[in-house]
């Protein structure tokens, strides 16, 4: 799952090009289809996001996280044991998920540059409010394409991602085994305190990064 989902991030960058009007206009295919391109472009081109954990942080936080529901994936990937943690508990879960989610991954962005996406024709009825845009990643040639699945919701601030499935693999479920885990062995504390130390290590892994 980790060597796939450095794709992550590269692959949400298709959403935040279009201004909110259009998104609510443009079903969550065309929207991957018109904007992957200009985003790429924008990757390719800007220099600067090469080893600036800083500018690319900078960038997801602008560009991509509106876009994505990290309440209901928090949800998703606790599972049962959200019922468990208190109003409080849930809302530093989703704080502390988003931020794990974000430094983990957004650095693999402009390693991907040189990629392609194609995307899958889909059809969405007006009434609809949840659907899945299937994408693939064409990679060097000579290997195989690495399929990604979005699920998709329809809200009131337009479409919005809960999950990403990289190679068959759902993103939340990967994180529901580790966080059962730990409430099981510590309760919701223990994966609070464990989802802090570990973003506390990339921040300051970052920071040194940048500092060089």
């Amino acid at each position: 799952m980790k060597k796939y989902l450095g794709i992550f991030v590269l692959l949400a960058v298709w959403l935040p090009a279009l201004p909110a009007w259009s998104m609510e206009a443009t079903s969550p295919d065309k929207l991957v289809d018109n904007t992957a391109q200009e985003v790429l472009t924008i990757v390719r081109q800007d220099k600067s996001l090469q080893g600036s954990h800083a500018k690319i942080l900078d960038l997801v936080e602008a560009k991509i996280l509106p876009h994505f529901n990290f309440n209901r994936m928090t949800r998703l990937a606790m599972g049962k044991n959200w019922s468990k943690a208190s109003p409080d508990q849930q809302e530093q879960l989703v704080k502390e998920f988003r931020t794990l989610l974000v430094r983990t991954y957004s650095n693999a962005l402009t390693d991907y540059r040189d990629h392609t996406i194609k995307v899958e024709p889909l059809k969405v009825a007006a009434d609809d409010t949840d659907t899945t845009v299937k994408t693939k990643v064409m990679q060097d040639s000579g290997q195989q394409p690495v399929p990604i699945d979005y699920s998709m919701e329809k809200t009131g601030d337009g479409w919005k991602v809960y999950d990403v499935t990289v190679a068959g693999v759902s993103l939340v479920t990967n994180y529901r085994s580790t966080f059962n885990n730990q409430v099981r062995d510590g309760g919701v504390d223990k994966l609070l305190k464990t989802l802090v130390d570990k973003n506390r290590s990339l921040i300051a892994a970052d920071k040194k990064a940048d500092a060089r």
